[in-house]
């Protein structure tokens, strides 16, 4: 595998016995160099000596000689650099596009190496390095944890600029979009996603200072005033009590003033969802936080505590929606806030990873700063993955705990990239011993 012949260049897993080019000179690796997964050779800017020679340049790596034939490298200018090539059965000799021979040295994975990491590819308990978890000094599980948090930080930063893009610029609606979306808990991320793109806040804006047109759009634009979204059973009792065709004949005013095209309602999901995380709840909550000038970025980035973070996302319904969980359907009377655990979600996955975005886009470190020390003061989340992980023996103490072990899982163990994971190292480093 090619991929583990890397691995093991990269990481100088090289025998004890002097290593020697196919034609029998010495070689020397002093820098296996920088590895790219761009195009391109496979290491950049290696150093390594050839018979007393220091040579700076590219590596590239294939598992059969001849592999740089097939892929086409004995043409492409871009490997004219390569110093050393490196393969597991050398069975051609190589040239670059200039006509250069290439030095070639064979070069193998160790036994233990390739046995451990077969190990990792086909264990059926999941994570598959579980049992070397207990053994990780504090110092790995420390640095690796931090350097998750930070990709899990970065990766959140690219979608909220990609939301920025789709905003034609504008930071301030992407923070609302991100906002709606993480408002969908998961289940009705994409639905509220694509809603709050289709909500045109600068019109709306207009309106903030009147919460039933504020909440006549949100609703409109949701698709969710058709009187075929509300289940046949409530019909009647939407019709009886008022507010649907009242709230209705508002949105249908404002969609042709501002030529509005609801999304369809069958964007939304209801299955297995509690009352309380219905469509036309969040949207009511979202309702009352926009026009409270609550949902704004500048109110965002004056927080400096969790507590305000708390407070400024803390939201609660409009009057009709005390006792209703969708048109016509009574429900206790309550003012259905947003509970603790939702607003710690809110926390993680919207406020702190915006603050760290605009810090990144404006170049304010301390913002920045401000972002990884509010994440590190959340409680962890409690969900599956967490759980799986302190099964293993991993301690989680925070909120940055629980994002880099679910970016650990996602970007890692999902996709088998063992090799790319520090305790994927270890095991396999262990298994040398």
């Amino acid at each position: 595998m090619e991929e583990l012949l890397q691995y093991t260049w990269k990481h100088r897993l090289l025998p004890l016995h002097p290593l020697t080019t196919t034609d029998g000179r010495e070689v020397e690796v002093i820098d296996p160099g920088l590895h790219n997964r761009n195009a391109g050779p496979d290491f950049l800017n290696a150093k390594v000596k050839i018979d007393g020679t220091l040579w700076v340049g590219s590596v590239e790596i294939h598992m059969h000689a001849s592999d740089w034939l097939r892929h086409g490298h004995n043409t492409d200018e871009r490997y004219n650099n390569v110093v050393l090539h490196v393969c597991e059965t050398a069975d051609a000799d190589c040239f670059d596009s200039a006509g250069r021979q290439l030095a070639q040295m064979e070069l193998s994975v160790p036994e233990t190496v390739h046995q451990h990491y077969s190990e990792l590819m086909a264990a059926d308990r999941y994570p598959p390095c579980y049992s070397i978890v207990p053994d990780l000094s504090r110092l790995t599980v420390h640095s690796w944890m931090a350097a998750l948090t930070t990709e899990r930080l970065e990766r959140k930063t690219r979608d909220i600029a990609a939301r920025v893009e789709l905003c034609g610029g504008s930071w301030e609606n992407a923070y609302f979009v991100t906002l709606a979306r993480n408002y969908g808990f998961g289940i009705n991320g994409e639905a509220f996603e694509q809603w709050a793109l289709n909500i045109p806040l600068q019109a709306v804006a207009h309106h903030r200072d009147d919460l039933f047109q504020v909440e006549a759009i949100f609703m409109g634009q949701a698709g969710l005033l058709d009187i075929e979204t509300i289940p046949q059973h409530y019909q009647a009792e939407a019709l009886a009590d008022g507010y649907f065709a009242r709230l209705r004949n508002e949105y249908l005013y404002l969609q042709h003033k501002f030529q509005l095209k609801p999304m369809s309602a069958a964007r939304w999901n209801f299955l297995r969802l509690r009352p309380q995380n219905f469509p036309h709840i969040r949207l009511a909550q979202l309702v009352t936080l926009y026009c409270e000038r609550r949902a704004g970025l500048s109110s965002l980035l004056e927080c400096k505590t969790v507590e305000e973070l708390r407070q400024l996302l803390s939201s609660h319904v409009t009057p009709y929606w005390e006792t209703h969980y969708t048109f016509g359907s009574l429900s206790d009377s309550n003012t259905k806030h947003l509970s603790y655990g939702s607003l710690t979600l809110l926390i993680i996955n919207t406020a702190i990873p915006m603050m760290f975005a605009v810090g990144k886009h404006r170049h304010q470190e301390a913002l920045c700063d401000l972002a990884f020390d509010l994440l590190e003061q959340v409680k962890p989340e409690n969900n599956h993955i967490i759980r799986m992980w302190q099964q293993c023996g991993l301690v989680v103490q925070s909120a940055a705990d629980s994002q880099a072990l679910i970016q650990l899982k996602r970007e890692y163990c999902d996709r088998k990239d063992c090799l790319r994971c520090r305790i994927g190292y270890e095991y396999l480093h262990a298994a040398r011993k």
